[in-house]
């Protein structure tokens, strides 16, 4: 989420002055304090970050903030092409290209923004060392004091305290040492155990397992690995490390190991029942259910008595048949996301009729691949990563503020832990980085090298552009935000509560939850919008809003329609920070009409919320005056317009007779016999604010909707309206307009299981 409040502004400001004076002495090598001033102010410094976390209460929050450096790619030279380097031939703001720091931790870390150690290198120099982007849930230290690293083409730079450092941004870029490595020097190797085997790194592993210390006994299965174990023991090693691997979230490397283990059974025994299980988990949550099923079944023919694997395939198949045929139980799926913390649901991914290809002009786009009918689910689609934020505990939690200079902007609240989340998980698993690194990145440009020295390279400031043009915010669920704005003084339909959103929003900017879900990304951007996105917990659900013919490309809102913002101004925040105009129907309208006219539809509208604010018992008491009142306006507002309300929704008219109508049936009191509009002339006018939208709508002996037009958030409101209208006007319409209320709630809530428990809006 871009912020641009005071406290962002002063902050880039504060750190555009220290990036100009950094790049004035760019390329000097600079005094450096002695080693006892850098580790004990850095000690003072680690004191007071624990007692802060110590002394922090649950209704504080930390504003972490981080700036952003200039772009720079990831190592992509094999160690054995490097050339090592000392801390004193370090020149300041350089990346130095071709070389490596061989370097050891003296102090314990310090996690901010960054994993924080001071560092020395063979000669005794010391310098702040940060590793941006690591593993901030894990229990294990990172950097712990003692552990011996390699930095690959070091960034030495100055930081915004003023002292001196090393940036890592790449997971890549940092290689930690085992403490039998050969390139560790000999005064810095640990004294040779007594009992260096296979079989006693093995059961070290087996120990660190026992203490949940996974990262640990990984390092420990791998140096057993190391030492010619026998192929029975290179068997138990390798099954006991993707255990491991599966509790670090690695599954590409636990199915590696899962599958050798399952391999390398004696051709005398039946597969290793822990090898297949463990296999299938890691098929799992890669979301490979088809193989994972598979798998399951042949543990069950195998292992029939293993209860384990048998709940664990209904859950497989329970998955296959949500990504096969796309149904799923919605009322349970709000359950969970309400209770879950984070509100991460165990459910797949369904792709419907969709495709991605080519979209001219617009690069990449969704299509449908066979007709679809309003309301139909296009997909409903997990996301790679979500970052959730607990509003109502928003309070007690830590902030991070990313300041980028070079875009003169920044991000505030969860997209930072975004960038975090992504770049661990393809990290991890390097299967899935096509995924998203052929997601839209705008002009940057990626190295093309996929891994070295056996490890995937990531490149961060790639991944940070990614998210920043692709996520999503999202509330924990559509149906759960809108019940709790919408309430008897309240209606999303009207100008006052869009806005009052809208400013409730910018005061919340800093607590709210977000994330990536790459097939969505690639639908581009219109007002006109044809499709409709709703969330339950980490499940985006989206759906078509109109009938929609094979090849048809899908759009939405990547910032909403209503209230319609001046052209020029709605077309600089799209260009400024996707690149592109928008050119739909609406915004062309938009720069067609004259000043004068828009002008007019504003003063319209004002003048019929002032006059529906204005009524009295006596004004209410004559429906018929109401209604034309409101008629001459919806008439004269549409004169300002010069296309059809079929090619071009008249925003403006729908919102006006929206607002004007709820305000006027609230005023009314409950029950539609004594609203003061009579029932005839309520459907009248609603048929009027549907035509406004765009809809097309038959309403003789039959209400029939030949056309779907735009599907704002009031269109639910509308049709509920006009159902209960029809009760009093035409009852046997009334069967009609609750199916149209029923698709349109569920094509803005992605679901029509809680139709019934919505009320009408009064």
């Amino acid at each position: 989420m871009d912020t641009h409040d005071l406290e962002l502004a002063r902050s880039i400001q504060r750190r555009e002055q220290t990036l100009g004076n950094s790049q004035a002495r760019k390329g000097q090598r600079p005094a450096r304090p002695p080693r006892s001033q850098v580790v004990f102010r850095f000690q003072l410094t680690l004191m007071a970050s624990r007692v802060r976390a110590l002394s922090k209460g649950p209704q504080n929050f930390t504003i972490k903030s981080s700036f952003v450096p200039l772009a720079y790619v990831p190592c992509v030279a094999p160690l054995s092409a490097l050339k090592k380097t000392m801390i004193d031939d370090l020149l300041l703001e350089t990346h130095h290209r071709g070389t490596y720091l061989l370097a050891r931790a003296v102090t314990p870390q310090d996690c901010m923004t960054a994993v924080m150690a001071i560092v020395e290198d063979e000669k005794g120099d010391v310098l702040m060392a940060q590793l941006y982007h690591q593993d901030d849930g894990r229990t294990e230290d990172i950097l712990a004091k003692g552990m011996v690293l390699i930095i690959k083409e070091p960034y030495f730079k100055l930081m915004s305290d003023g002292g001196y450092g090393l940036r890592v941004d790449h997971l890549s870029d940092v290689v930690f040492l085992a403490a039998n490595d050969e390139r560790i020097p000999g005064s810095w190797q640990e004294p040779p155990r007594q009992s260096a085997t296979a079989l006693a790194w093995k059961e070290k592993g087996n120990d660190h397992v026992k203490e949940s210390s996974y990262r640990s006994a990984i390092m420990c299965y791998t140096r057993a690995l190391g030492c010619a174990p026998t192929p029975e023991e290179m068997h138990t090693i390798r099954l006991n490390r993707s255990l491991a691997f599966l509790k670090t979230q690695e599954y590409d490397a636990a199915l590696s190991d899962a599958e050798f283990a399952a391999n390398s059974a004696s051709s005398a025994k039946k597969p290793v029942e822990k090898a297949l299980f463990r296999k299938a988990q890691a098929l799992y949550s890669l979301e490979r259910y088809r193989e994972c099923c598979e798998v399951l079944k042949e543990l069950r023919l195998e292992y029939p008595d293993n209860t384990k694997a048998k709940s664990e395939l209904t859950r497989a198949i329970s998955r296959l048949a949500e990504q096969t045929y796309g149904k799923y139980p919605f009322r349970q799926m709000y359950a969970e996301a309400a209770s879950l913390q984070p509100p991460h649901l165990d459910r797949a991914t369904y792709l419907g009729p969709v495709a991605v290809q080519p979209a001219g002009s617009r690069g990449r786009g969704l299509f449908t691949t066979r007709a679809v009918k309003a309301g139909d689910l296009l997909f409903c689609e997990k996301a790679f990563a979500h970052a959730f934020v607990d509003k109502e505990a928003g309070s007690g939690c830590d902030i991070t503020m990313l300041i980028d200079p070079e875009s003169g902007g920044g991000t505030m609240g969860s997209q930072s832990d975004l960038i975090n989340m992504t770049v661990q998980k393809l990290y991890r698993n390097p299967s899935l980085l096509p995924l998203i690194t052929d997601l839209h990145h705008g002009a940057y440009q990626p190295v093309d090298t996929a891994a070295v020295d056996g490890q995937p390279v990531v490149d961060t400031f790639l991944i940070r552009r990614i998210i920043a043009l692709n996520c999503f915010g999202c509330p924990r669920s559509t149906l759960a935000s809108h019940q709790h704005n919408r309430s008897p003084s309240t209606s999303l339909t009207t100008t006052t509560t869009t806005s009052a959103l809208e400013k409730e929003k910018e005061k919340e900017n800093v607590f709210y939850s977000c994330g990536l879900w790459p097939t969505a990304s690639y639908i581009n951007h219109s007002c006109a919008s044809n499709a409709r996105r709703s969330f339950v917990g980490d499940m985006m659900v989206a759906r078509a809003t109109r009938d929609l013919p094979p090849g048809a490309e899908l759009t939405w809102w990547y910032q909403l329609p209503w209230p319609r913002q001046p052209a020029q101004s709605k077309s600089n925040k799209l260009h400024s920070h996707w690149g592109f105009a928008c050119a739909c129907a609406l915004c062309a309208d938009d720069q067609a009409t004259s000043p004068a006219a828009l002008a007019k539809r504003e003063s319209l509208a004002a003048g019929l919320r002032r006059y529906v604010s204005s009524l009295g018992a006596r004004e209410l008491g004559n429906g018929d005056a109401v209604a034309d009142k409101i008629k001459g306006v919806v008439d004269a507002m549409a004169a300002t317009y010069g296309a059809p309300a079929s090619e071009v929704p008249r925003l403006a008219v729908w919102m006006a007779v929206q607002g004007a109508l709820v305000k006027v049936l609230k005023a009314g009191g409950p029950g539609m016999g004594p609203v003061v509009v009579r029932p005839v002339r309520m459907v009248e006018l609603l048929l009027a604010a549907f035509a406004a939208l765009g809809f097309v709508i038959d309403a003789g002996a039959a209400l029939v909707v030949r056309r779907w037009g735009l599907l704002v958030d009031g269109v639910v409101d509308s049709w509920l309206l006009l159902r209960d209208a029809c009760h009093f006007a035409a009852p046997e319409l009334v069967p009609a307009a609750e199916g149209y209320a029923k698709t349109a709630y569920r094509m803005v809530f992605g679901e029509d299981e809680t139709f019934d428990s919505v009320d009408s809006p009064r």
